[in-house]
């Protein structure tokens, strides 16, 4: 468990497109096995240490014909950012995915000074 000086608590979030591939026959729609996409997501101001990142899925477009099959998750958290994964397999057809985040964490306190 985090524990966070509550003055000094940040919350960030946010959503994004992952990809729309209906549109253009895109990978996701039309492609076969392990596909991917990613996003390098920046927070808004950095934390003082990598925050804990819950991703969600806001928005799903599937096929009815074809398997669910989906992985979201937040890699390389860092103080700054993180990427925002989706992934498939199989023969799964994918139309388009919106994936929510939110990130929580420390903040660095201006009256603190690192004098090493």
């Amino acid at each position: 468990m985090k524990r966070i000086r509550s003055h000094l608590f940040g919350i960030d979030q946010g959503e994004h497109i992952m990809f729309s591939d209906y549109e253009n026959d895109g990978k996701m729609w039309s492609g076969n096995g392990t596909r991917q996409r990613k996003k390098t997501i920046v927070f808004s101001e950095p934390f003082e240490a990598p925050p804990s990142v819950h991703v969600s899925m806001s928005l799903m477009d599937l096929d009815k014909e074809t398997n669910v099959r989906s992985d979201v998750l937040a890699k390389n958290i860092s103080t700054t950012g993180f990427d925002l994964i989706f992934r498939t397999w199989g023969d799964t057809r994918v139309a388009r995915v919106r994936l929510s985040w939110i990130a929580m964490g420390g903040l660095r306190d201006d009256d603190e000074w690192d004098v090493t």
